[in-house]
């Protein structure tokens, strides 16, 4: 049985839309040209990632433009709220604390996380100084 498809991004996906993301709007050759400079892989693959990105509406393409330009369907910030919210419901059965109290036991946050986190807790529960 295969494995239902997902909206959510894989790890090239990811690294097509961080292309993206930091150069704006671009052609296949360029995302490619970017992505094989890290990475080995054939243009052919680029291509073919940025059709299942296209259906899986991850991306959007301007094919009144030759070549065609590729850009994001949605910010840094929405795709990762939208990965985040599906990891909390998928791992962590919808718990919310249970996601921070893995993530911050899982490494050593710095004084700067530390100090942000104590903000936005303070903001949340309506104590916003």
């Amino acid at each position: 049985m295969s494995r239902p498809s997902s909206s959510q991004p894989t790890e090239v996906e990811l690294q097509i839309l961080r292309v993206l993301w930091e150069q704006g709007p671009s052609t296949a050759r360029q995302i490619h040209n970017r992505l094989s400079a890290e990475r080995d892989t054939n243009y052919s693959t680029t291509v073919k990632m940025l059709s299942v990105m296209l259906d899986k509406k991850l991306v959007k393409r301007d094919d009144r433009v030759r070549p065609q330009v590729f850009r994001v369907a949605a910010s840094r910030q929405q795709t990762q709220k939208s990965m985040l919210k599906d990891l909390i419901q998928n791992a962590y059965d919808g718990s919310i604390g249970s996601l921070v109290l893995q993530a911050l036991s899982s490494e050593k946050a710095s004084r700067e996380d530390l100090a942000e986190i104590r903000r936005l807790l303070q903001k949340l529960e309506g104590g916003e100084k």
